[in-house]
């Protein structure tokens, strides 16, 4: 059934919202998706919410890996296992979400967002090893690290219904020591498989709206554009629009929670 014309135009804008601020910061943007979709777009279960935003987030996360395959900023051996490792840890964290209770989940993403926005604001530590790739001889060191970080990462993508992808890029440098650009590139083959896991989950359950979920990407893919643009005009800036998204982040978390306290105590 397709959503009336408001619907549709909130959806579509909600959508240029998250890819303004994944253009603009460089991650972290698809966090927002869930609250936007409740509250800003009316959909009313969290469960649909959550399958039809990891839907979108797949999509936008393919849509914007092949400029950075093509820059060379994928490390692909490292991406496979890490994907592979998380699409296990996604569906095990989808089909414990569809068990919990809509509004408790929610209040407990709001928990989550309050968490993540503080993480935001700490410094990060910058180590680089651009030549650093999966092979014979580093597996012993790499396959650990990348499997047990992969599955953690992706059952947490699952049971929130979010791309991850402030956690996979920290989580591929703690694992790698790759440099931050390869981390971004990396990433999204993560964000695109966890998020396909996550959708199929969900879907099997008929819990994603796919007319909601198209002009949600149609718009993120517009508003991408713009971040990206805007982004290269403030790059000097950076780092202050960091920290301010980080504070939204934290905002919206914490009038999330404030709405579910009744729902975590009930």
């Amino acid at each position: 059934m397709m959503p009336d014309s408001t619907t549709s135009l909130l959806a579509a804008c909600s959508g240029s919202i998250v890819g303004l601020v994944l253009g603009l910061v460089g991650g972290g943007g698809s966090i927002l998706a869930v609250p936007l979709l409740v509250y800003v777009v009316g959909v009313s279960s969290p469960h649909v919410a959550i399958g039809t935003s990891a839907l979108a987030v797949s999509v936008s996360a393919l849509s914007n890996l092949g400029s950075h395959w093509r820059a060379g900023h994928v490390k692909w051996r490292c991406a496979a296992v890490f994907a592979g490792a998380g699409v296990l840890g996604a569906a095990a964290g989808s089909t414990a979400a569809k068990a919990l209770d809509g509004e408790k989940l929610l209040a407990l993403f709001g928990i989550v967002m309050v968490i993540v926005g503080v993480l935001m604001l700490r410094e990060r530590q910058a180590t680089e090893d651009p030549d650093v790739r999966l092979s014979n001889e580093t597996a012993r060191e790499l396959l650990p690290l990348l499997l047990g970080i992969g599955f953690s990462v992706g059952l947490f993508s699952g049971f929130f219904g979010i791309g991850g992808g402030f956690l996979i890029v920290p989580g591929l440098i703690l694992a790698t020591d790759m440099p931050l650009i390869f981390a971004i590139g990396t990433s999204l083959v993560a964000v695109a498989t966890f998020g396909a896991a996550t959708a199929a989950s969900y879907a099997i359950s008929g819990l994603v709206n796919w007319p909601l979920a198209a002009l949600f990407v149609l718009g993120g893919i517009v508003g991408g554009v713009a971040g990206v643009s805007l982004g290269n005009a403030l790059a000097g800036r950076k780092e202050a629009l960091g920290r301010v998204y980080a504070i939204l982040v934290i905002a919206v978390g914490l009038y999330i929670v404030s709405r579910g306290v009744i729902a975590l105590t009930a």
